[in-house]
């Protein structure tokens, strides 16, 4: 004979409490009192109950999960990132699913296709490989928020950085404490609107124009990989083509965390011989020798931004919903700020 299964009413009774208090306790929904919660979990245990969520996210329409989609797990901003947003999304209930695209236009058209609706409440999407033309002809009436650093289509919500900006403040601190020829590591042609390494090169570009300097074009070094192998790099080809430069604009604290390598490897001393200021203010940026200075691009107000986006959509069907075709998306752009540590001098 099959075991009949026990349920929640049953963990009630036991308990001595509603079955709207065990489930309170066991989904977390809603706070009760320490007593009343071990109360619960034992009854639960000693009856074998366990909650089955599937059937109450089928009856529910919810999964309780968001996904949150990057170019690479392997590169540490995805990672802190991931674990701002799984701290707001915890004391809700909800989860964080994490997925990886590989940095190309399939792997973010994977994401989106109903398959992957039926996992999630909702998804957000860091776009690298998709132009702005692929994501306009996306459609979906599920709650969708675009993170990146390109032009997005104007319907959709999107949250970035203040590239240019940041990378403006940055350089600019690096001239005032006294450099005079500043690589920018992970360079390409500046365009604000283009993505992370044009639209921070824009803001290098920006810097010198105020400061009445003309940059070389021979100290915009490439970065592609954005690793910390391409930040030493870098550096060796600078010194192998014996290119003079007195300070370093690394696009990413991954590459300038390179960057501090190669120059300790040339025998280069920081901040003596060469400043180093990086991009994201990692956890890791505060421990290098020495720690690094670099742009905080506002990692809380975009993590907050982008859950505060998505749930709109998820909300009453309606006007500026996730299922209205003539909906206007709302761009964030999260406020930037300079954290100076030991790789720059101080300035006069």
């Amino acid at each position: 004979m099959t075991p009949v299964r026990p349920t929640m009413s049953d963990v009630a009774r036991a308990a001595g409490v509603s079955a709207m208090t065990v489930s309170n306790v066991l989904t977390g929904r809603r706070p009760v009192s320490p007593a009343t919660r071990a109360r619960v979990e034992a009854a639960a245990a000693e009856l074998g109950y366990e909650l089955n969520l599937t059937a109450r996210h089928l009856r529910a329409g919810r999964t309780d999960t968001v996904a949150l989609v990057v170019p690479r797990l392997d590169h540490p901003y995805y990672g802190e990132l991931a674990a701002r947003l799984t701290g707001l999304l915890a004391p809700q209930g909800r989860h964080l699913a994490v997925e990886q695209t590989d940095a190309g236009p399939h792997g973010e058209l994977a994401a989106l296709t109903q398959a992957r609706w039926q996992l999630y409440d909702g998804v957000l999407l860091s776009v690298v490989g998709l132009t702005p033309a692929d994501l306009d002809s996306v459609r979906t009436s599920a709650p969708l928020v675009l993170l990146g650093e390109q032009r997005m289509p104007a319907r959709h919500d999107h949250v970035r950085m203040d590239n240019v900006r940041g990378a403006r403040i940055a350089t600019a601190h690096l001239l005032a404490a006294g450099s005079r020829r500043v690589a920018v590591v992970g360079g390409a042609d500046p365009d604000p609107d283009a993505g992370m390494m044009p639209a921070r090169t824009a803001g290098w570009v920006a810097a010198h124009a105020a400061a009445g300097i003309e940059p070389d074009p021979a100290l915009v070094v490439p970065a592609p990989r954005a690793d910390l192998a391409d930040g030493r790099d870098a550096v060796r080809r600078l010194v192998a083509a014996d290119v003079p430069f007195d300070g370093v604009l690394a696009v990413t604290d991954t590459l300038a965390t390179g960057v501090l390598a190669g120059l300790a490897e040339a025998g280069l001393r920081v901040p003596d011989d060469v400043q180093v200021v990086g991009f994201d203010d990692l956890a890791a940026s505060g421990f290098t020798v020495p720690a690094l200075t670099t742009v905080d691009p506002g990692h809380d107000a975009m993590a907050h931004a982008a859950l505060r986006l998505l749930d709109r959509q998820a909300g009453p069907a309606g006007p500026g919903g996730a299922g209205d075709p003539g909906r206007t998306g709302e761009h964030v752009v999260a406020p930037v700020r300079l954290v100076v540590r030991g790789s720059t001098r101080p300035v006069a």
